[in-house]
């Protein structure tokens, strides 16, 4: 019985983990400003016919601020990365220099952060629907258990402040990007 109990609390906190790691890697995708090799990280390019994701065919780096260089092992693949970048759709116009495909970020305007804002909002949102669903269904489990009343409530207490505690991590890690994105 014990095994059974020690079995929900862990799954139940492993399952809320994931929702903030799922949360920080979301939140990483919405770009503040400044240029990183993230903001490409969906680009696919057409490798001798077999779609393949950009970082395995180039060293993607940012030398500076406002700027995304992208270095292929190939020189063949330039305009292949070029397309990649079309296809995904992310806003950018890409340049080459022969060598390798430049992109230059614009600065975003304040509305544009606003809507990043509200968009980074409606992900932590989103991640304390998933917590708060973790924590009905380990209560749920718990009902199905054969245990004394007493020891079914401390357990419920337990799941709560572990819910509380998972919140209130989503909560800083918005708080940090909603900053993050204002900042000019």
């Amino acid at each position: 019985m014990e095994d059974e109990i020690e079995f929900l609390i862990d799954g139940t906190k492993e399952a809320m983990d994931k929702a903030v790691k799922h949360l920080e890697k979301q939140l990483a995708n919405i770009r503040a400003g400044k240029a990183s090799p993230s903001m490409v990280g969906s680009v696919v390019v057409d490798y001798y016919g077999s779609p393949t994701p950009l970082n395995q065919v180039a060293n993607v780096n940012t030398p500076d601020g406002m700027t995304i260089s992208i270095q292929p092992w190939e020189k063949s693949l330039i305009p292949e990365i070029e397309k990649g970048i079309q296809v995904a759709n992310l806003g950018f116009n890409p340049q080459n220099n022969g060598e390798s495909v430049i992109i230059n970020v614009p600065p975003l305007t304040e509305e544009r952060r606003k809507e990043l804002a509200k968009q980074a909002k409606a992900e932590a949102e989103e991640a304390k629907v998933v917590v708060r669903n973790d924590r009905k269904n380990a209560n749920n489990d718990l009902k199905k258990l054969d245990i004394s009343e007493d020891l079914q409530k401390n357990l419920e207490e337990e799941i709560q402040e572990m819910t509380d505690n998972h919140i209130a991590k989503i909560d800083r890690i918005f708080a940090q990007k909603e900053k993050e994105i204002m900042t000019v």
